[in-house]
């Protein structure tokens, strides 16, 4: 999944027209859809086809995120996310709702996913906050409330790809951003491995954006991660 993560219209609808043909989903996150809201994914989906992530990561009350979670569906989205940290009640009524409201009205159901840790946060992040558990245990305990929940899979770094396939199963979905190719720089993530890596750890889906967005020839950079990953899949 590459992370359309760039502040205009012209330059997502540019890095789409670069990776046609090279990727089939892509994640459209907060900056691209507070910037120019739902008609982007339309975009998106006209020019390329391809299949859409959307990173909004809800977390409100119940109510107001299994609404959210209909408006994604209405929008033709395929995946959408929420936090964990919501808890199971939030968790479960979106999922109720959503798969109501889609049969209701003849939708696609799409993958729900929970937010397990952001990437980007380290041990000592959660214990400034007051978590004292380590970012492993937290995931851990995240995800088998999302399963619990009826979520479909969880967001979680390369690291804790195994851990959550090992205890719930390789039905449950892992969608792991954090990941690096080797030749690419680690930017602002701390818990991090590179495609090969994590497809071997089981990971299902990779989200990688800034060394693909960034390469000279953003294809070429979609197929040197393709090819790890086909390594690690041999």
């Amino acid at each position: 999944m590459v992370a359309l993560d760039v502040p205009t219209r012209e330059a997502a609808l540019r890095a789409v027209e670069s990776l046609k043909g090279a990727v089939r989903w892509f994640k459209v996150g907060k900056q691209l859809f507070t910037s120019l809201g739902p008609g982007i994914v339309k975009d998106i989906k006209n020019a390329s086809g391809a299949k859409i992530f959307l990173d909004l990561k809800f977390h409100d009350i119940p109510a107001t995120v299994a609404l959210a979670g209909k408006a994604a569906a209405e929008l033709g989205v395929e995946m959408f996310n929420v936090h964990a940290l919501g808890g199971s009640r939030m968790m479960g009524a979106t999922v109720r709702e959503v798969k109501a409201h889609c049969e209701q009205k003849g939708l696609p159901v799409p993958m729900m996913i929970a937010v397990t840790i952001l990437t980007s946060m380290s041990d000592s992040d959660l214990k400034e906050i007051g978590i004292e558990a380590t970012a492993a245990k937290m995931v851990e305990r995240l995800a088998a409330l999302a399963k619990q929940s009826g979520m479909d899979g969880v967001v979680a770094s390369p690291e804790e790809a195994r851990m959550i396939k090992t205890s719930l199963g390789a039905g449950f979905k892992v969608i792991t951003p954090g990941v690096r190719p080797a030749w690419a720089g680690a930017d602002d993530q701390t818990r991090i491995k590179t495609p090969f890596e994590a497809i071997k750890d089981g990971s299902d889906y990779l989200v990688v954006g800034r060394p693909i967005l960034k390469a000279q020839e953003p294809a070429e950079g979609a197929l040197r991660v393709i090819e790890e990953i086909s390594e690690a899949m041999d």
